[in-house]
This record gives structure tokens, C-alpha cells and sequence, in this order.
């Protein structure tokens, strides 16, 4: 065996899911079709965790029909089934079972594809039923049909049509369950090559499943309409009361409403995000799918585009007008939380404020007090210092012929006031608490 060339890309120590990545960009290929040809198209929604089942399900059938079954990590796979080819594919929360069968049929739908899968395989298949739907590739041979057999056809008069694929072929349908459950669409070729039919006949299947799950988020704004008018009106009420708190009690159950306000909103939004999100994201493909058909308007029909403009974006606008106040409703509740907590802590400067006077005229009082006892203890120390010094002096006098204790007396006040007015000070300075000291450490 030669050795790989010097040049060969995998010698260049590659990313290891550069492979996988490349790939990715030939996943889920068109299938290459031709008329006549009859399909029936069936997505299950599963969810997420159901992927597994759904998998283990089709190798069922597979094994049944001894064709080979998916690799263990495949999200796509064809079968050959005998009369029938069956494509599977996987996607995020719905799986996809088409099933082709080619050859010559008298009448459009009234042998569908499906009709070669064993019934008790059917009635088995994990999940819910999301989309079935039945198309008819007629040849050009086909004789052209007139007005009354479309209706007849597609199930209504109601229908849509256009040309599609540059006007090498023509899809009518009118978008509703027949008697057995599903919808049909009829096409007629009129000069398709195998690959531009294999395209065209998947993006159809496509425009139905997607617009379907795209509105599975339809019902869910429905509902929460009403829960979400009553918060906005509950949120208006506690906004105007914001302005009228006077007092603790009042603060506390405004929080409290809001808070419950806010978790309210918060469970809101948790249980819709994801269906909303995945909404937008279906009904950005159908636009897509509805733009790659190149359709052009057959006099008196509506176009694919056209219905879809009609039926399903207002339903899409409702979707997102109901997400987006959702989203406003959060903003507004938080922004009154902010607003009560300004008036709160307003409140609370006003109450430090009016505290800290109160505080500053007790100082001033304890103060004046303080002054008030220390010139009367000033007093009562010198009076009872002089009185004990007048009988030092009455007993000096004894010895000392002419002495005046009441002169001595008087003039002992003199030194006696201001010492015992300094002792005070002394004191009183020796007993105050130290300032803290902010020196290094």
C-alpha cells in the first residue's frame, strides 16, 4: 500500500470533529425522484428524550423488512423496504418517517405509500402524531384536471396553488385533514429532473410540518393571555400605590406582591421561552422553504406564499406579541421593585435623619446637665472644704490673739473654688474614652 502523500491533510494533526463538521453540511440530501411517485409523510412529536425510542422503533421495521438499519449515532437513514422506500430522520423534538412509492396509480391518495407499512407498526410509533400528510407526483402525461377535480382531490374548494421550480411543476392544496387524517397535496410535473423533484417534494413536506410546529405555540399564548392581562392590571394598581407608602406595614405587603409578582412573571416566561423560541425558529423555515419553491401566481389562486401570509404570520405576530409582554412585564416588575426600594430607603434616610437629631439634642441636654452637676458639685465641694477649713481656722484662732476666721474663710474661697474646679475638669477629662487610633498597624 503507497504511504499517504507528505501533502495529505489528515497528516496535519486535523481538529477531531473536523470530519463531522464537514459533513454536517451534507446531511438529511435530497432524495433523487421521479413521477409518478406517491409519498406519505408522517412527524411524531416525541421531544427530546423520546429519540432513542423512536430509533429503536424504526430498526424494528427495518429488521422486519430484512433492510440494514441505522448506524447507532445516525439522525438520518433510508431504507428500502421492497414496494417502498422509507426515510427517517431525527431533528430536536419531533422525528420524521416519509415513506415513497414509485410507479403508475389510476387515482391520486387512493392507495397511499402508507399503505405498504404493516399496521400494527403504525399504531406502535412512539410519541404523538404531529403531521401526516399525502403527496401525488403525477407525470406530464396526466391529463390536465379541471377546478371540480382538484376540489375533489385536495378534499375542498379551498385550495391553493401555484407554479413552482421556475414552472417545471404545479402544488395545490388546501391545508386540511381529510377523512383519514391527513392532508394532501397534489403535484404535477411538468419537466422536473430527478434531483429538482427529489427538492421539490421535500420542501412541500417541509412548509407542512414546519408550519405546524410553529404553531404548536399558538394555543399556549392563548391561554396565557388571560393570566397575563390580570398581572399587568395587578402591577398598574401596585405601581399607583408605590406613592402612597406611609408606613412599614404598608412597605411590607407591596414586597411582598411584588415579589409574588415577580416569581408570577418568572414562571411565565420559564414555561413559554422555549416553545416561543422554537416557533420563531419554525416559521423562520417555512419562509425559507416557501422561498425556495420560486413560486409563480396561477390566475385565480392563491400562492403558498400568499396563505401563508394570511393564516399563519398572524398567528406567528400573536406569539410574539405575547412573548414580548412577557418579557415587558418583567422589566416593568422589576423597575417598581426598584421604585418601592427608592421610596424605602428614602423613608429610612428621613428616619436616620430625624434619629440622628433626636441623638444630637439628648447629647446636647446630657451636656448641659453634665455642666449643670459640675457647677453644682463645685459648690457643695468648696462649701463643705471651706466649712472644714473654718474650723481649722476657729481652732488657730485660739492661739492666735486677733486672727478673723471670717477673713481667712473669705479668702480661702478665693483659692478653694478654682482648685476644686480643676480637680472636676481633671477628673472628668481622665474618665472620657480615648479617640481610636488610626495609626499603622
Amino acid at each position: 500500500m503507497d504511504a499517504p502523500h507528505p501533502y495529505c491533510a489528515w497528516r496535519l494533526n486535523p481538529l477531531p470533529e473536523r470530519e463531522a463538521l464537514v459533513n454536517e453540511l451534507h446531511a438529511r440530501p435530497f432524495m433523487a425522484l421521479r413521477a409518478p411517485l406517491e409519498v406519505s409523510h408522517l412527524a411524531v412529536l416525541s421531544g427530546e428524550l423520546e429519540n432513542e425510542r423512536n430509533r429503536d422503533h424504526f430498526v424494528e421495521l427495518c429488521r422486519r423488512f430484512g433492510a440494514t438499519p441505522p448506524a447507532p449515532e445516525a439522525n438520518h437513514h433510508v431504507a428500502d423496504l421492497g414496494d417502498v422506500r422509507v426515510r427517517w430522520e431525527r431533528h430536536t423534538e419531533f422525528t420524521t418517517y416519509t415513506f415513497y412509492r414509485q410507479g403508475l396509480f389510476l387515482e391520486p391518495f387512493r392507495d397511499p405509500a402508507i399503505t405498504r407499512v404493516p399496521v400494527d407498526w403504525l399504531h406502535q410509533l412512539p410519541g404523538q402524531l404531529l403531521v401526516a400528510v399525502h403527496l401525488a407526483l403525477e407525470s406530464t402525461t396526466t391529463a390536465e384536471r379541471d377546478a371540480a377535480s382538484l376540489a375533489a382531490l385536495c378534499g375542498s374548494d379551498r385550495y391553493v396553488g401555484a407554479f413552482m421550480a421556475g414552472g417545471k411543476a404545479i402544488a395545490w392544496t388546501d391545508f386540511r385533514l381529510n377523512a383519514d387524517g391527513f392532508v394532501r397535496i397534489l403535484v404535477r410535473d411538468r419537466g422536473l429532473n430527478d434531483r429538482q423533484a427529489g427538492r421539490l417534494v421535500q420542501r412541500l413536506l417541509e412548509v407542512e410540518t414546519y408550519r405546524t410546529a410553529a404553531l404548536l405555540a399558538f394555543p399556549l399564548a392563548l391561554k396565557i393571555r388571560p393570566q397575563l392581562r390580570a398581572l399587568e392590571l395587578e402591577l398598574t394598581g401596585l405601581t399607583g400605590q408605590i406613592a402612597q407608602v406611609k408606613d412599614l406595614e404598608t412597605e411590607q405587603a407591596l414586597l411582598a406582591a411584588l415579589t409574588r409578582l415577580d416569581a408570577e412573571t418568572a414562571r411565565l416566561a420559564s414555561q413559554t421561552s422555549y416553545r416561543f423560541g422554537a416557533a420563531r425558529a419554525y416559521y423562520s423555515l417555512v419562509r425559507r422553504r416557501i422561498t425556495e419553491l420560486r413560486e409563480a401566481r396561477i390566475e385565480g389562486l392563491q400562492t403558498w406564499g400568499e396563505f401563508m401570509d394570511r393564516r399563519l404570520a398572524p398567528a406567528m405576530e400573536t406569539c410574539e406579541s405575547v412573548n414580548a409582554r412577557i418579557n415587558a412585564l418583567a422589566v416593568r416588575v422589576a423597575h417598581a421593585g426598584n421604585s418601592l426600594r427608592t421610596v424605602v430607603d428614602v423613608a429610612l434616610q428621613a428616619q436616620n435623619r430625624d434619629l440622628l437629631r433626636s441623638m444630637n439634642r439628648r447629647v446636647q441636654l446630657q451636656i448641659r446637665l453634665q455642666q449643670t452637676v459640675e457647677g453644682l458639685s463645685v459648690v457643695a465641694i468648696s462649701y463643705y472644704a471651706i466649712g472644714l477649713l473654718g474650723y481649722g481656722f476657729k481652732g488657730l484662732a485660739g492661739f492666735v490673739p486677733g486672727l478673723s476666721v471670717e477673713l481667712l474663710q473669705a479668702g480661702s474661697l478665693l483659692v478653694i473654688v478654682p482648685l476644686v474646679w480643676a480637680g472636676i475638669r481633671r477628673l472628668r477629662h481622665l474618665a472620657a474614652p480615648e479617640p481610636p487610633s488610626f495609626g499603622a498597624r
